[in-house]
């Protein structure tokens, strides 16, 4: 059975599981028993808050921690060897740039099709002031945490400046990514300037570090059924059914858009400008699809992201190094979706009228706070209540929507990932550096060496990899 079948497997079970876990739970008068000798009461919801906390939270997290542990040294390494491969600067700069226009001009389509959809529809009409109290009631607690986080996620010209780390080594240590990927850009610009000779030690480390990496994640991966069906055990077992009734229509609506840009304007272009079967290129990113419905978090993902791109789509590590990394912190097209439906859903509820210049704003402030967003579960929930303030919703509005934030953050980072797997591809066509008869014919399983007699493997290594050597000469 190969891996992704593995993956799709255990989410399968795990949520099955955890959705019967869940309603066995909801009658436990009826199954609670007693063991005399021991004194023991057991019930269905002990059961499950102990299968939680000792078996499906640990495993679970172990998997978590194992992905994200490698972030930062994968950041480091993919960027600046991506950097070091471009070569000239001005090459750089062209790719770079040309990475952020195409990120901001799909996350703001994103935003507007989420902005549309809820129009169209309007979830927040259809929610009761009694239904409202109640929620507020059972998450008031959470979004006061929720409230007090949002103080330190502002996004304006400070959230740019840091963006340039004083100290790479603190950034690494709080998870600041963009601090990280700052100092891989200018690490790999600085190599590309030196000779030759003195640079080759430093590029054989960061491929060597690459390359231990890479096994780290193999490693991992095979703890990817388990760790997925414990996740999502832990999901829908607190979860369950009960939330949806009264917020289908909303959470239907964030579904909706999010399959509409997947399957419409991702999959547009990857058909017209990447030249590349929509059911082709989607069939070939599986495994970072799960890994990322599973985990809720771009960054855990990216792992995935780097082998899926390089050894399934066979794109040269020198452009997927360099897009993805980016992509993990900045590419938020699911993110923006999620943020521009709730802020108008939420504004609905509490009877906030907004007109079409603020709609205009909401949708600039979508891309702005998802760009700005970290890309680990719950990320964009501080940012979002500070675009909620700044329309005059109360901050502590976020509880309606905290119970089913869980089942909208897995779906909307897995449209964040798509995105970046396909803003990689067009970036290595419209470079010249890959076309769709580079991807190989079959995927190589964890921890196989991609196939040799592959059309287009290996990727053709990229001619300015040893910039100094051209600059010498």
């Amino acid at each position: 059975m190969k891996l992704h079948t593995k993956i799709l497997l255990g989410l399968l079970i795990g949520a099955l599981v955890g959705l019967l876990a869940n309603v066995a739970a909801s009658h436990s008068d009826a199954w609670t028993f007693v063991i005399p000798a021991l004194g023991w009461h057991v019930s269905p919801d002990g059961i499950v808050d102990f299968v939680n906390t000792f078996i499906a939270t640990p495993v679970g997290q172990v998997f978590l921690r194992l992905l994200i542990m490698i972030v930062v040294p994968l950041i480091f390494a993919s960027i600046a060897l991506g950097v070091a491969g471009l070569g000239d600067l001005r090459r750089v700069g062209r790719v770079g740039g040309k990475t952020i226009v195409y990120f901001v001009l799909t996350t703001a389509l994103s935003a507007t099709v989420g902005l549309g959809l809820v129009h169209v529809f309007r979830p927040g009409t259809r929610i009761t002031p009694e239904v409202r109290s109640e929620l507020m009631t059972t998450y008031g607690t959470d979004a006061a945490t929720k409230v007090e986080q949002s103080q330190n996620a502002k996004f304006g010209v400070n959230t740019l400046v840091d963006i340039v780390t004083r100290n790479p080594v603190r950034s690494a240590v709080n998870d600041d990514f963009l601090g990280v990927i700052f100092f891989s850009l200018i690490f790999g610009a600085a190599l590309t300037l030196i000779e030759a000779q003195r640079a080759r030690p430093m590029l054989g480390f960061l491929e060597a570090l690459n390359d231990i990496v890479i096994k780290v994640v193999e490693m991992a991966m095979k703890l990817a059924p388990y760790g997925v069906a414990a996740l999502i055990f832990g999901v829908t077992s607190r979860f369950g059914m009960a939330l949806l009734k009264p917020l289908a229509v909303y959470i239907a609506v964030v579904l909706l858009a999010l399959l509409i840009h997947t399957l419409v304007n991702i999959s547009l272009i990857v058909r017209f400008l990447v030249g590349v079967s929509p059911i082709r290129f989607f069939s070939r990113i599986r495994a970072p699809m799960v890994t990322a419905f599973s985990t809720s978090s771009s960054a855990a993902t990216l792992p995935a992201s780097l082998v899926a791109a390089e050894q399934n789509l066979g794109i040269p590590s020198s452009v997927s190094g360099f897009v993805l990394p980016l992509g993990a912190t900045m590419n938020m097209n699911g993110t923006s979706i999620y943020e521009a439906v709730t802020i108008i859903f939420l504004a609905q509820v509490f009877g906030v009228s907004l007109s079409l210049g603020e709609q205009v704003v909401v949708v600039i402030m979508a891309v702005l706070t998802a760009i700005g967003a970290a890309g680990v579960p719950g990320g964009s929930i501080p940012l979002l209540i500070g675009i909620l303030v700044y329309f005059h919703v109360p901050g502590e509005a976020i509880a309606l929507i905290l119970g089913v934030d869980r089942i909208l953050d897995m779906s909307r980072t897995t449209v964040n990932v798509i995105g970046d797997l396909g803003a990689t591809a067009y970036i290595a066509k419209t470079e010249r550096m890959w076309d769709a008869s580079m991807i190989p014919e079959r995927v190589p399983e964890v921890g196989e060496a991609p196939l040799d007699d592959s059309p287009g493997w290996p990727p053709p290594a990229p001619a300015a990899v040893n910039a100094g050597e051209a600059q010498q000469s």
